[in-house]
């Protein structure tokens, strides 16, 4: 698997930090009532959470998928094995 660089991670959480203060930013001057902008800031927390969540679980469905397909390789690579050694 692929081991990502420490570069590489602070460049991502840099990029969510800058959006999420471009974000804050915008909502505090955006010319609307409190309340439409803590719906916003709302719906982007919401988002944010669902986000992470989604990509979770689809990476452990991978990791579970490449897991099951190890386990299968090797248990037709032991009953081959003993196919032949008979």
């Amino acid at each position: 698997m692929l081991e990502h660089s420490k570069t590489w991670i602070n460049f991502n959480y840099t990029c969510v930090a800058t959006a999420y203060t471009m974000l804050a930013f915008a909502l505090a001057y955006m010319p609307v009532e409190m309340a439409t902008k803590g719906y916003i800031a709302m719906a982007v927390l919401f988002l944010s959470g669902s986000l992470v969540t989604l990509v979770k679980t689809l990476h452990d469905v991978r990791v579970g998928t490449e897991f099951t397909t190890k386990l299968e390789k090797a248990r037709q690579e032991k009953i081959l094995n003993e196919y032949v050694s008979q």
